[in-house]
């Protein structure tokens, strides 16, 4: 474990440990269901270029694709993504990916990154176009149901991890320049998905993938905690649109992924208006129609009632602790009100206590800075676990 940051000393240390309680109760994972030969998971389903207005900066091609990963239900699910390969010739062996998971966008397949580019293009933009400068091939993954058939499962770790791995499997099928040989690196719900993916990625991979490890910045770790108190009377904190958009997605996708719980029930009027509301809004638009919203208001009864509640959700969207076979970068700002820095430091904390191989380091600014800045740690970070 290694803590780089002039600012670290700043934040209490009581702050290591906060939110961590209950982190470690799960509930069952949905059983896989076989799939077919034509349904295995990083089989390429379609493929066509990518339109150049879409291209990251330094492409020298570009395709889009759909692809069989796996869903919430543990079966066979559609993905789509895109990729991009740098110009000149590939290295021996082919250009080494970095598989991108994307920062929040929305559910509607409107909000696909690969249908209409990413959510903030004058940030990530050039954020890609740097890893492609590099020498990277670059594998965005726009996660199940995002463009593809139903509804994306919104922080559901371990289908946005399936999405990722398989993303590169299918990007390698569709051009032989791309290596075996990957990392993962991802911002806000794409930073949860990353770590998420780094503690899967071997598993998911199997033998024809080669994984070096992981970067998650803006990590948002033990936000479920968040939701267990929520009902009618939540209080009413001031989270302004950006998060009350988040607590909206999070409950259509929650929804999605767990039609058993009947979470409709746990809804009033309101409730239903703005969850569905949730599940066609791109995330600029529900943070305008959001900015008013009192959570508390869209309840009919307390969401604890929900048997099993804790397990659930941290099975759902809990950011794992242990079980890590790669080096992975934690990076968050420390001005950051979209993922507020106790929600870093409490994963990092419960990383440290496990002993897992973690580098973190805080940033002095806010939630998309955080993304920018990590650049002059993350790029010699993934350049040696490509060593």
């Amino acid at each position: 474990m290694k803590f780089q940051s002039k600012s670290f000393a700043r934040i209490s240390i009581a702050a290591l440990c906060a939110a961590t309680i209950g982190s470690a109760v799960a509930a069952p994972i949905a059983s896989a269901q076989a799939p077919s030969a034509s349904q295995a998971t990083g089989t390429v389903v379609s493929s066509e270029p990518l339109p150049k207005d879409l291209w990251i900066p330094g492409t020298a091609d570009a395709k889009r694709f759909t692809y069989w990963t796996i869903g919430s239900n543990g079966g066979p699910a559609l993905s789509s993504g895109a990729y991009y390969v740098p110009a000149g010739p590939a290295p021996e062996g082919g250009w080494p990916v970095i598989a991108w998971a994307h920062g929040t966008t929305g559910l509607d397949d409107s909000c696909a990154p690969s249908l209409v580019g990413p959510g903030l293009p004058e940030r990530d933009y050039p954020y890609l176009g740097r890893w492609l400068s590099e020498g990277y091939a670059v594998v965005a993954t726009d996660y199940v149901g995002l463009g593809t058939p139903g509804l994306m499962p919104y922080l559901d770790g371990k289908v946005e991890a399936h999405s990722v791995v398989d993303s590169v499997k299918a990007a390698r099928v569709i051009d032989s320049s791309i290596s075996n040989r990957w990392a993962v690196v991802g911002q806000s719900q794409g930073g949860g998905a990353a770590i998420t993916t780094a503690r899967y990625a071997t598993e998911y991979g199997g033998d024809s993938l080669d994984y070096r490890g992981g970067v998650g910045t803006g990590v948002p770790a033990n936000i479920e905690l968040t939701l267990l108190p929520a009902g009618p009377g939540f209080p009413p904190i001031a989270l302004g649109g950006g998060l009350t958009s988040y607590a909206l997605y999070i409950l259509a996708g929650l929804r999605e992924a767990h039609p058993e719980i009947d979470l409709n029930s746990y809804l009033n009027d309101l409730g239903r208006e703005k969850v569905d509301s949730a599940e066609k809004l791109c995330a600029a638009d529900l943070d305008e129609a959001s900015k008013d919203l009192v959570l508390g208001d869209i309840f009919s009864r307390p969401l604890s009632q929900i048997p099993n509640f804790q397990g659930l959700l941290n099975d759902y969207m809990g950011v794992p602790t242990s079980g890590y076979d790669r080096p992975i970068f934690i990076g968050q700002g420390l001005l950051d009100v979209d993922v507020p820095a106790p929600s870093a430091l409490s994963l990092v904390a419960a990383l440290v206590a496990n002993g897992e191989p973690v580098t973190f380091k805080t940033y002095n600014t806010d939630h998309s800075g955080a993304l920018v800045e990590s650049q002059a740690d993350t790029i010699p970070f993934v350049a040696n676990l490509f060593r």
